[in-house]
């Protein structure tokens, strides 16, 4: 009798390399001596996770062609520009999706917000909802396009609206406290219904603007400046904390 193990034997005996390896190691971890490390910030349990997305560059404004409205509100649809950016951030938006998964995506009744995250809602099957409450501010005489043909003219009346951080400065206009308190309340409405999830919301930079204005406790204008298809974070802490975080601004690394 040979004084060798068969091989078969031996092999099935053998745990196989990867039996035996540690799980992977975070970078951090990698450095552990028993104390507790820093690391990256991570949504605690019972926290709302809220993207706050501005949609896609829209249609030039033209003096004799101003935009269709909706209620009121200019219509535009996506420009070829704001159609490559979407395409750009839903790329990044699925593949942060396949890690951490997206439960609602909410756009406005104005089409552009729908039109930047076409994509994303189709391939991740996620729900899209609509709240007309997040539809931009109403510029009165300046709608369909006039504020930025009016704008691009040195109109005074533009150079006051941003000096007093008010857009009712224009006549006809929407006031401050009335739009900030239909875009907190929609806000509130979201979070209300998702809590603990992770939530995208499409909506428009003058929304984005009093939405961040409210949760950093800030001026009016202090983030009037969202990039097109740029991601905002914010996420709402479980009680007994129950406050806003920022978590960053205007991120635009997908279009780089």
């Amino acid at each position: 009798m040979s004084d060798h193990p068969d091989q078969t034997t031996a092999n099935a005996a053998a745990p196989h390399p990867a039996a035996t390896q540690s799980p992977p190691q975070s970078p951090v971890d990698r450095y552990d001596d028993g104390g507790v490390p820093q690391r990256r910030f991570e949504a605690p349990q019972g926290a709302t996770t809220v993207y706050l997305v501005r949609h896609g560059a829209t249609e030039a404004a033209h003096a004799d062609r101003p935009f269709v409205t909706v209620d009121g509100h200019g219509d535009p649809a996506l420009a070829p520009e704001g159609n490559e950016q979407a395409a750009l951030l839903c790329a990044r938006l699925l593949a942060e999706h396949d890690i951490k998964p997206f439960s609602a995506i909410y756009v406005t009744n104005l089409r552009r917000t729908r039109e930047t995250v076409a994509r994303l809602a189709e391939v991740s099957a996620v729900t899209v909802r609509v709240e007309a409450d997040l539809r931009e501010v109403h510029l009165g005489e300046y709608e369909g396009g006039l504020l930025r043909l009016r704008g691009a003219e040195g109109d005074p009346i533009v150079s006051q609206v941003y000096a007093q951080e008010r857009w009712d400065v224009i006549p006809g206009a929407e006031r401050w406290e009335d739009f900030q308190r239909r875009c907190v309340d929609a806000l509130d409405r979201i979070v209300a219904a998702h809590t603990g999830e992770r939530v995208v919301v499409v909506a428009h930079g003058g929304v984005i603007a009093t939405l961040l204005a409210h949760v950093t406790d800030a001026r009016n204008f202090a983030f009037v400046s969202a990039d097109n298809t740029s991601v905002s974070e914010i996420v709402r802490l479980a009680p007994p904390i129950d406050r806003w975080v920022l978590r960053r601004f205007n991120d635009v690394t997908h279009l780089d």
